[in-house]
């Protein structure tokens, strides 16, 4: 680790980040630290949060809002992508960390400063697309961990702060943690850590028991222009307000809930749970839409592709060469993904029960079995000839 005289350090308003600040000054010789609050819809006061970091010895707090640039440039990249990683986690918090780190070294450049901090300790996820994404964005700015090496438990980094007027947590701190912006919420530790506990209700906050959902489906309309989400229920919404309505439709049906042992990059397994209502059904949706409105090799091609694309974003690897052409193929394929998408939310369930589009690649004259039947019957013979050809002859030299 070299010297940094000005740092500007990603904070939460917790204890750990709220300790960084004198501990960058007091044990790593810095001498100025300016924080910088992003908002992404996490539903935090962040008045209270920026007099906290400057009460903690910040020269300069500030808070950005992000959450238009968050979901148009971060989450609709997602949503074209199908990007589920393991199939199952719609990378949440995966997709606000580049955007953190973009505004990160954006502010670094502005204010001057020579290096960028983090609290993130050594066994998560975050430390990496942290890192890695700001030396893609500027690779001249040292990155300082001190979580990642400071060595105490949570009880010394608690007094530790008390020393230079950290408050200690007035309430009793949640055994849990949590992590949440608008696109959802990842819940760790604790008892989860036993993969055979069931999550106690009290967990969630975004979805609702399945017990206390409504006793009747609703149905619902999801647009979608070039592959992106534009309406709901035929009202075009913006994109943070298509979002946070989603997240309140979908989550009062008990949908969006997720338990999983994914593995993490560092090497470990850890047992996660999601809510994210919007974004997995927005997923769905969009992933129906494609099937009606592209061709079955790009489809088929495409979702290789899109396991690909989960794992760089999972990996922290979004400024990477490799994302990049990604980009440029899923951008290509989405030109004709519009219409809509009808679903039916009821007890836990998303249900695709309808989709139309006019770039819809379905034939009613050649698909129906009716009179109105198009398909010409008698070419099949001649297509079945040649394309098991290769099967037969195998066949013959296999079995004589």
């Amino acid at each position: 680790m070299g010297r940094a005289k000005k740092v500007v350090l990603a904070y939460s308003g917790g204890v750990d980040t709220s300790v960084c600040i004198p501990y960058l000054k007091q044990e790593w010789g810095v001498e100025e630290v300016i924080t910088l609050a992003a908002d992404l819809g996490q539903g935090d006061e962040l008045e209270p949060i920026r007099e906290k970091a400057l009460k903690s010895g910040a020269s300069e707090s500030l808070v950005a809002d992000v959450k238009d640039n968050f979901v148009k440039n971060y989450a609709f990249g997602g949503i074209q992508a199908n990007a589920l990683y393991e199939n199952r986690y719609p990378l949440g918090t995966a997709l606000a960390r580049p955007l953190i780190a973009k505004v990160l070294v954006e502010t670094a450049e502005k204010y001057g400063a020579d290096a960028i901090a983090h609290g993130c300790t050594g066994k998560g996820n975050d430390q990496v697309r942290f890192d890695v994404s700001v030396t893609a964005l500027n690779p001249n700015l040292k990155i300082l961990a001190p979580a990642r090496e400071w060595g105490m438990s949570r009880e010394e980094t608690i007094a530790y702060g008390e020393k230079f007027g950290i408050p200690s947590p007035v309430k009793k701190s949640s055994p849990y943690s949590i992590d949440k912006n608008l696109l959802g919420r990842s819940i760790e530790a604790g008892l989860l850590e036993d993969p055979s506990f069931e999550p106690p209700e009290e967990i969630y906050e975004m979805t609702k028991a399945i017990a206390d959902t409504p006793n009747e489906p609703e149905y619902i309309q999801i647009g979608f222009d070039g592959g992106i989400p534009t309406t709901l229920n035929g009202i075009a919404k913006k994109p943070v307000e298509l979002i946070e309505e989603l997240n309140q439709v979908v989550g009062n049906h008990g949908i969006g809930r997720i338990d999983m042992i994914e593995n993490r990059l560092v090497g470990i397994k850890s047992r996660e749970i999601y809510e994210s209502p919007a974004m997995l059904v927005l997923i769905q949706a969009h992933r129906d839409l494609e099937s009606l409105t592209l061709t079955a090799d790009v489809t088929h091609y495409k979702r290789g592709i899109e396991e690909t694309y989960s794992q760089i974003v999972y990996n922290g690897l979004w400024y990477s060469p490799l994302k990049v052409a990604l980009d440029a193929f899923i951008q290509k394929t989405q030109e004709r993904v519009s219409g809509t998408v009808r679903v039916k939310l009821f007890k836990g369930n998303s249900t695709i029960v309808g989709r139309s589009s006019g770039n819809s690649l379905y034939t009613p004259d050649l698909a129906t079995y009716g009179a109105e039947d198009q398909f010409d019957h008698k070419a099949a013979e001649g297509f079945i000839y040649v394309w098991g050809l290769p099967t037969r002859i195998w066949s013959r030299q296999v079995r004589g």
